[in-house]
């Protein structure tokens, strides 16, 4: 199979580049963006070589396993930009929904069950599938917005602060050409529903219809501190709001988040 757009992405006049090895669909989008490319692109790769996530962690993505970015030029501000991440995980999870049909069937109870976890992963039955990183750059006058997308489609990487799993090992037997194709779609649904920030209510609402942990015991690790408290919801701006023992609602911008019986051992 050859990477492809999505029927309704062709229609909505994305384009696409494609590659067989490359070093970061991030930092390739963000250099055609310096070189004038307005976007909407789709940058994909059978494999990557030095991608990054979160916090510069490595994110290497070999053969099998889906590495791509979006790049959107706009006139929006970066706090706004910021919250296209939530549409970005609306979409892969549309996009893995989709491709998981099948072995949702055959598997039943025991197939996978996807999550939305605070800012930017999906899970699969707890674990982590995909990650998404924003990059955003100032350039002549416009917001050039690359979101870069990585799952775990036939190998999961180990020794991962949240254990991690690919779709293989859940029984999801596709390639990445065809999750590619779904996610392509599914981006220009919830592109427009976000709509530059105008829309985030209504991401707001269907993020957390998917969200993890929500309303669990939630430890946050900011830096050498660690917040505790019960996962609330996310505000109109994205950030996570932890509701403390003694009632008080505290916002969090940034963090590492663990649920459950992980946020009491993360937390001592």
């Amino acid at each position: 199979m050859t990477f492809a757009l999505g029927p309704r992405a062709i229609s909505a006049g994305c384009k696409l580049a494609a590659f067989d090895q490359l070093g970061s669909t991030n930092v390739e989008a963000m250099l055609r963006a310096r070189g004038g490319e307005g976007g909407p692109i789709w940058l994909v790769t059978a494999e990557q070589t030095a991608g990054r996530g979160r916090r510069q962690r490595a994110w290497i993505a070999p053969r099998g396993n889906l590495a791509c970015s979006i790049l959107e030029v706009m006139d929006v501000q970066p706090a706004v930009a910021a919250t296209l991440g939530f549409a970005a995980g609306l979409a892969l999870e549309a996009a893995l929904q989709k491709v998981s049909v099948e072995a949702a069937l055959r598997l039943g109870p025991q197939g996978p069950r996807y999550a939305l976890k605070w800012p930017n992963d999906v899970l699969a039955n707890g674990k982590k599938l995909s990650g998404i990183l924003l990059e955003a750059e100032a350039i002549a006058g416009r917001l050039a917005v690359v979101v870069g997308i990585g799952t775990n489609v036939v190998a999961a990487p180990e020794g991962t602060p949240t254990p991690a799993v690919s779709l293989s090992a859940l029984g999801v037997q596709i390639a990445a050409e065809e999750l590619f194709a779904a996610l392509s779609d599914a981006w220009v649904d919830f592109r427009g529903i976000w709509d530059n920030g105008r829309g985030f209510a209504e991401i707001r609402r269907l993020w957390l219809a998917r969200a993890a942990g929500l309303g669990e015991q939630v430890a946050i690790r900011t830096g050498t501190a660690t917040l505790e408290g019960t996962f609330d919801t996310i505000d109109d701006t994205g950030c996570l709001i932890v509701r403390a023992a003694d009632g008080r609602r505290m916002p969090v911008t940034a963090g590492e988040v663990y649920f459950g019986d992980a946020a009491s051992a993360r937390a001592t």
